[in-house]
């Protein structure tokens, strides 16, 4: 797997804030066929960092309905898979550089 296809996206939302400062805890999007090596392969070799630990989970689909004047319209947000990467002590991700 190429490093483009592993990594998509960090997620940047208060709770993942909070576990970067306390936990050194970063979380990313991460493509659905890539496993925790690959996932642990790819934060080292693009942020340069030690990686001590890598967790996953695979967020569900959710339904979503709105109403408009067509009537309601319904589907389906995708599903995707979130990783939790804990680095070493006293090295950390600048997810805010490349903004």
């Amino acid at each position: 797997m190429r490093l483009t296809d592993v990594l998509i996206k960090p997620v940047l939302t208060e709770k993942a804030n909070n576990q970067q400062e306390k936990l050194r805890r970063y979380t990313f999007k991460v493509g659905r066929k890539a496993n925790k090596l690959d996932i642990k392969k790819a934060i080292e070799e693009f942020y340069g960092v030690s990686v001590v630990d890598v967790n996953t989970v695979v967020v569900p689909g959710k339904n979503k309905t709105r109403f408009t004047k067509a009537g309601f319209l319904k589907g389906v947000k995708p599903a995707y898979k979130k990783a939790y990467v804990t680095v070493a002590e006293g090295s950390t991700i600048d997810l805010y550089a490349n903004i």
